[in-house]
């Protein structure tokens, strides 16, 4: 087949990086070369706009084990153990076939975490979707949450948390974003390298189809109006298989027959062999006349960009095939050698005893296209950042904005979501979905693991960096509030086009606020992606990092939670309240603007604060530990009320105001503050505590009762909020299953 122009376009290559082919090659490429250049070079797998920043974020520290660069990251946590974890994006297949779209994307993390050796232990989900007043986007949340459920729960991997926010700027590019952490022994870590020239390369898994070809290529595209006609590049799962998979893996790792193993991802079976090769220094030889397929007359082009699921790649130890061999078939598995290593660096393709592809491992796997792409603010970026306070009405109704707020399906309980998740299979979940951080015990040991996803893109909208920051910190805060010391990171950097100036503006900016907050906090960011590209006829999603942190708690029992346990115990709020309502919820809700400068964050005062929190609750001091983010005090205070497994909990609240406005003090989202109780006999050690600490506290009210109150000393003669908790729960509770039932 002759390249046209027509043809190198189609493949989303420049005229630039056909030439650089061409000089990489000395010949012109035919189509399979073309096809596996196409999806190696593109954005989703060469990282190629993003690379030359990414090096900036802080990657090591004294608990690193593996950071960036393999299938996934991991973190010692002692006793001879690691966390192994990394997060992952699905969104275009996504929006295209939300089940599919969704359950694949959970195939595939499970997938880079037991490839590293790891059996996994806990999944989460971060999820963005469009406003559910219209029947696609219900029908998009519906579909991806059955996808993450029904793959999740037949592999018997808990999904033990997570988060959801939705915004009308993610109608035409929802997010899927998936978590998942797994445990593996420190000294038997497994990576993907194609060591020992003359070793068996060996195929097993799910047969090869046509399904997913170019799936890579369309996640490093725009979307348009003809985007859901793409339907054939989205995978089909089959968790059945995959639990077949990964525990065939484990077996083989533990009989120590393997050399390297990877996952055939993105990019399938080509980016699977070049990575392993170029990670080696050396070459892979493959044979496609042995690839297992499930439809006949395959091409080469096809069997090496296929994104078939359930599939891996292993490199054997010399005379070990037929012991791999077996175990793969004792698991009802696919299998056969379809290669072998070479020392001449190259990923040389035969087919039928002709070679149909030749290219060197490395030019593939990380010789691409590198970027540094111009960047600059938008033009409107000036006036996302004014709000003129004056101007703005302070709040009438506090209890109407309340219950608004409660409602917002962003606040709203998610309960919904997370009952069709088994949560407690594999009997090691502590904290279920509802608290600040889900918290797992690992087997064996008296510690637990407590993680949680965060981020707030409309900060980030309105300050990239700043934004970025604050997602950090409210990660870190929520691990602490459940009584665990943050020790390591994975992000998912979901943005729009980065030719783009503005969008490439975002991504620089978030890129240096996750790094200064990282080194601040000493928390290494062991893995990670980026998603570009979220964008449909030219507008783009808000710039949404999303995070992924881990937490280790070296006393299980000390686990917290967000909910008030006991009544007549103080209400104490540690931290500062000041008029931050720039880019808060209310506002969203209540005023219909996101506009304003992010809450302002001071990074040695939210440090005082979680070394704080920490130590009360290593002390046993406080009952209950949860913090102050979307909807601020008054919402953190209602969620306390509610949240909580036993029954709801009144409280009477007294505050003072100072010289804030009243919408400020009830929900402006100040940095820093988290709500705690705790029997009345241990207040001044906790004041005390506090005061040691630097961090400001005060004792603002008491569980009590059946309504939820807030006085406020300014001179009223009425209490700005008096509700029956009763019908805060009701609001809060079932807001997000009404709307989605509505026809």
């Amino acid at each position: 087949m002759i390249i046209t122009k027509d043809l190198i376009a189609q493949h989303n290559l420049t005229d630039e990086e056909y030439q650089k082919i061409l000089d990489i090659l000395g010949r012109e490429p035919n189509l399979t070369e073309l096809g596996m250049f196409s999806v190696m070079w593109s954005e989703h797998c060469s990282y190629k706009s993003s690379r030359v920043h990414l090096k900036k974020l802080p990657t090591t520290g004294p608990r690193v084990v593996q950071g960036p660069g393999e299938n996934a990251g991991a973190v010692d946590i002692g006793d001879g153990l690691c966390v192994v974890f990394k997060m992952e994006s699905h969104n275009h297949p996504s929006f295209i076939e939300p089940y599919q779209g969704a359950a694949t994307g959970v195939g595939g993390i499970l997938r880079d975490i037991f490839t590293m050796g790891a059996r996994p232990i806990a999944l989460l989900d971060s999820l963005r979707f469009g406003g559910l007043d219209t029947p696609k986007n219900r029908h998009l949340m519906k579909g991806v949450v059955a996808g993450i459920a029904g793959y999740g729960n037949c592999m018997g991997v808990p999904t033990v948390g997570g988060e959801v926010v939705f915004n009308d700027i993610y109608s035409l590019n929802p997010l899927v974003n998936v978590f998942c952490l797994g445990i593996a022994h420190k000294d038997k870590i497994f990576r993907g390298t194609a060591a020992g020239v003359g070793n068996p390369v060996i195929y097993f898994g799910s047969k090869t189809g046509r399904d997913g070809i170019h799936g890579a290529t369309m996640a490093s595209d725009s979307f348009d109006d003809e985007s859901e006609q793409k339907r054939p590049t989205v995978q089909v799962g089959d968790p059945f298989t995959e639990k077949l998979l990964l525990e065939a893996t484990l077996e083989l790792m533990a009989n120590d027959l393997l050399v390297g193993i990877q996952d055939m991802g993105a990019a399938g079976l080509t980016s699977s062999s070049c990575e392993m090769a170029s990670r080696a220094g050396n070459g892979i030889e493959l044979d496609l006349t042995h690839v297992p397929r499930r439809e006949p007359g395959m091409t080469p082009y096809e069997l090496m960009l296929s994104e078939s699921q359930e599939r891996m790649l292993m490199v054997a130890k010399a005379g070990k095939e037929d012991e791999c061999i077996r175990i793969c078939k004792k698991w009802d598995l696919d299998v056969a050698v379809v290669g072998r290593v070479t020392s001449d660096g190259l990923l040389r393709v035969k087919d039928q005893g002709k070679v149909v592809a030749g290219i060197p491992a490395k030019a593939l796997a990380d010789d691409g296209p590198r970027y540094e792409r111009p960047y600059s603010p938008p033009a409107y970026q000036d006036m996302l950042t004014a709000l003129n306070y004056d101007a703005l009405p302070d709040v009438k109704d506090a209890n109407q904005a309340l219950l608004a707020l409660l409602e917002s399906p962003t606040i709203a309980s998610k309960r919904w979501v997370y009952e069709q998740y088994d949560h407690m299979v594999r009997t090691n979940t502590m904290v279920r979905p509802g608290s600040d951080a889900a918290v797992v015990r690992i087997k064996g040991t008296n510690k637990a693991v407590a993680m949680t996803v965060d981020c707030n893109s409309r900060y980030c909208l309105l300050h990239p960096y700043e934004g970025a920051r604050l997602a950090v910190a409210e990660a870190a805060r929520n691990l602490v509030c459940s009584g665990a010391e943050p020790i390591g990171l994975t992000d998912c950097l979901n943005f729009g086009n980065p030719e783009r100036p503005d969008i490439m503006w975002q991504f620089v900016l978030v890129i240096e606020g996750l790094k200064d907050a990282c080194e601040s906090f000493s928390v290494p960011i062991v893995s990670g992606n980026v998603s570009f590209y979220n964008e449909t006829n030219g507008l783009s999603i808000y710039p949404t990092p999303m995070l992924g942190m881990v937490g280790l708690i070296e006393e299980a029992d000390r686990a917290m939670t967000q909910w008030f346990k006991q009544e007549g115990d103080d209400i104490i709020l540690l931290g500062t309240t000041r008029e931050d309502l720039g880019g808060t919820e209310y506002l969203k809700v209540m005023h219909a603007r996101e506009q304003g400068s992010p809450p302002f964050l001071n990074m040695d005062t939210e440090k005082a604060l979680q070394a704080c929190v920490l130590a009360l609750i290593r002390g046993g001091l406080i009952r209950s530990a949860h913090d102050c983010s979307d909807g601020g005090l008054t919402v953190a205070l209602a969620e306390s009320c509610c949240s909580g497994p036993s029954g709801m909990r009144g409280a009477v609240i007294r505050l003072a105001p100072g010289r804030l406005r009243r919408d400020a003090l009830l929900f402006g989202e100040s940095a820093s503050r988290v709500v705690v109780s705790a029997d009345p006999g241990g207040r001044q050690a906790i004041l005390d505590a506090a005061s040691r600490a630097g961090v400001p506290a005060a004792v603002i009210g008491t569980v009590t009762g059946e309504r939820f109150v807030i006085s406020i000393a300014d001179g009223a003669p009425n209490p700005a909020v008096d509700l029956p908790v009763a019908t805060l729960y009701d609001r809060w509770a079932y807001s997000l299953e009404r709307t989605l039932n509505q026809e």
